[in-house]
């Protein structure tokens, strides 16, 4: 595997886990690289870096951060934000495989796996902290979840297109955190 592939394959993967923190963030980085040239997607992504879409990921961003700062309202945005993350995920994770012979079913279940996997496990994680501020706080920690979040995927989204390999191996670590936080409650 050459250095490209594995910088493509390492910024899917980034990206595709910052959609588990804000689904629209990572979505409006990989348009705007796509929109102003940054790197190149696939002909059947090339959608993602139109002005329209570029527009589209603008603004549902800025709705998705400021619905999260709205009390209990956040809680019922993490139901519909996991499968959405997921989706998010897996298009973002399609979009970087940089492996043009793939065979498209393969493409796809190596997306849903690893983009959608990776969006959900940390949308759970996110879900779960907001939950246990929600209980010891009366959802007035929320705020300071949700400026975590929002700048996790930030950073996380722009140090994707930096430091793609260093970033996926990160979100590795906190996948497999998570995993082993959620094993270790459902088994006691």
């Amino acid at each position: 595997m050459d250095t490209q592939t594995l910088t493509s394959i390492a910024m899917g993967i980034a990206l595709s886990a910052c959609c588990g923190f804000r689904i629209f963030i990572p979505m409006l980085g990989a348009s705007a690289a796509a929109y102003f040239h940054w790197f190149s997607l696939p002909a059947d992504m090339s959608w993602m870096g139109s002005l329209p879409a570029l527009i589209c990921f603008g603004t549902a961003a800025v709705l998705e951060i400021a619905a999260y700062y709205i009390p209990f309202v956040d809680n019922l945005l993490d139901t519909i934000a996991t499968p959405l993350a997921a989706v998010a995920g897996t298009v973002l994770a399609a979009s970087f495989l940089p492996i043009a012979d793939l065979n498209p079913m393969l493409k796809w279940l190596l997306a849903i796996i690893a983009g959608g996997g990776a969006a959900t496990t940390v949308q759970a994680g996110t879900g779960l902290l907001r939950l246990a501020s929600t209980k010891t706080t009366a959802g007035m920690g929320n705020s300071i979840v949700a400026t975590g979040e929002n700048a996790l995927a930030v950073s996380g989204t722009l140090l994707s297109f930096v430091v793609p390999v260093i970033i996926a191996f990160v979100f590795v670590l906190l996948i497999v955190w998570i995993w082993r936080k959620l094993l270790k409650k459902l088994s006691s």
